[in-house]
């Protein structure tokens, strides 16, 4: 099977990182994020739009208590530029990755890498440490099925977390996390690794993520395990926003 396209990682995102909900008003959808971070909280449009309609997506957005905020994908010059008139800004340009399952799908080391569903204890210390708090665990706990999370020890101790979700034949990791004193041994690695694996035996052809662009060891470290960046997208905030 041919490997996924950008568009197919738009849908894969909002499959495996679901918002509380999404809704249509006008030619936008509106996420509500619930404070978990600008891909459960972004607006995108789902129609041609024009200037006079940013305004609508803006009251949705704020009904929810949010900033206003618009993904813009590959191709959406125009709203991108209309929104930059209005004083939008730049918020966490992103690469989406793929590549065949079977690069990435290896037996981690003994005792390196566990699945585990729900996560636990230990693993939400590890996401909180790195900024991966209750709201956005909310999320995973929302995502349909197949899911799972990965469990990574190094030097016998926890020391790492990740999810993995599978939408159609596409399987997505998020929130890859090691604590700090235990970076750098190719815990990272192993938990990739490991979440290939089990999307392999759940029927998926490819892994995909996404990363910010200004990230640079986590880019370093998904080039090396023989992904290719295919597209991505970047968010405009309104500039109100700190």
């Amino acid at each position: 099977m041919t490997g996924p396209t950008i568009t197919d990682i738009y849908e894969v995102i909002d499959t495996t990182w679901q918002p509380a909900s999404k809704t249509r008003h006008g030619p936008w959808m509106i996420r509500e994020g619930r404070g978990a971070g600008g891909r459960v909280s972004s607006a995108t449009a789902e129609a041609p739009v024009i200037d006079a309609d940013i305004p609508i997506a803006e009251e949705a957005m704020r009904a929810f208590g949010q900033t206003p905020l618009f993904m813009i994908r590959d191709g959406e010059t125009a709203l991108d530029q209309a929104l930059e008139a209005r004083g939008y800004r730049i918020k966490d340009a992103v690469h989406a990755y793929a590549a065949p399952i079977g690069t990435l799908a290896a037996d981690p080391p003994p005792v390196t890498c566990f699945e585990v569903w729900p996560p636990l204890e230990i693993m939400k210390e590890v996401w909180d440490a790195g900024g991966i708090g209750p709201e956005r665990r909310a999320v995973m706990a929302r995502v349909p099925d197949p899911k799972t999370t990965i469990l990574g020890r190094t030097e016998d101790q926890p020391a790492g977390a990740a999810f993995v979700a599978i939408a159609g034949p596409f399987a997505m990791t998020h929130a890859v996390e090691t604590l700090a004193r235990h970076r750098r041994r190719g815990l990272a690695v192993h938990m990739m690794q490991a979440a290939a694996r089990w999307a392999a035996r759940h029927g998926a052809t490819h892994m995909t993520l996404i990363t910010t662009q200004d990230n640079i060891a986590a880019n370093a470290l998904y080039r090396s395990l023989g992904m290719t960046v295919i597209g991505g997208y970047h968010y405009r905030i309104h500039p109100e926003a700190p």
